[in-house]
């Protein structure tokens, strides 16, 4: 709690596009922190590993729902069209977008071997790849973030600022083993320490990118912002499915990963709903 208000009084006069930048600097933070843990260890339990995975898994279910959907219905009564229209089509194309990058863009899956690397084909290592992919991941984490702090420019009561930033808090703590399932590879594959932390924390670069498209887009064009937070909660329940689920799943600790996800869930709830 003092955290989220703490980072009220620092936002509250800022601009939505500032607040956005700076609350994905911090997710980037969050995530060279997990990358961090090289400099501590070689490697990491794979139970522990599969947990936290699951836990990003649940952290980014329920913000898609109490952070993006559950707004972006309500800001879509009065528009003269069905109220499900805007965040069914939004969460369409969010899951459409990222599925035509996902078979553009190479990349690799954590676990995964070489031959299941997904995208044009390439010749490119595979710490490169395993990079790429939680680059891709990242995207819509930062627009969720961006989308969600320019909702509370257009002053729809069920999108407030500690809403906004208990969504950033929470995309934070399922940044930190994204930051350890880059860095780790990376040192087991032969890389320095240094290195590998540097490129696991250049996995959330991308965050504070598009966190300042998603708010720059809402506040040039309030209308489509019905369709940006569910285009953004489609794209991140594509991530969740398509990338974490299957991942956490791999290591054939299916218990510990799924309570994860259920703990994920339940602390993203929680934030949303206590202090939103």
């Amino acid at each position: 709690m003092c955290i989220i208000m703490d980072m009220m009084e620092l936002l509250k006069d800022m601009s939505p596009i500032m607040q956005a930048l700076l609350a994905t600097c911090f997710t980037w933070l969050i995530t060279a922190m997990g990358a961090a843990v090289v400099f501590m260890a070689k490697s990491v339990n794979r139970k522990l590993l599969d947990g936290m995975l699951g836990f990003a898994g649940g952290v980014m279910i329920a913000a898609s729902y109490w952070s993006l959907l559950a707004p972006a219905i309500e800001m879509s009564e009065g528009m003269g069209i069905p109220k499900w229209f805007p965040p069914a089509a939004g969460f369409l194309m969010g899951a459409v977008f990222l599925r035509i990058i996902d078979k553009i863009l190479p990349h690799l899956h954590l676990g995964f071997p070489m031959q299941e690397a997904e995208g044009i084909k390439t010749s490119w290592r595979r710490t490169t790849l395993l990079i790429l992919a939680v680059t891709l991941h990242n995207i819509p984490e930062g627009l969720a973030v961006g989308v969600a702090f320019g909702a509370v420019a257009a002053g729809l009561p069920s999108a407030t600022l500690a809403g906004a930033i208990a969504l950033a808090i929470g995309i934070g703590l399922q940044n930190f083993p994204e930051g350890i399932a880059v860095s780790m590879p990376l040192r087991r594959e032969g890389f320095s320490r240094i290195r590998s932390f540097w490129y696991g924390q250049l996995s959330g670069m991308v965050e504070p990118i598009a966190g300042v498209v998603g708010a720059a887009a809402v506040m040039l064009s309030m209308p489509i912002l019905p369709y940006a937070l569910s285009f953004a909660a489609g794209a991140m329940i594509f991530v969740v499915v398509e990338e974490l689920i299957p991942e956490s799943q791999r290591g054939g600790n299916t218990d510990i990963a799924t309570m994860g996800a259920i703990a994920g869930f339940l602390v993203m709830m929680v934030l949303d709903v206590g202090l939103g």
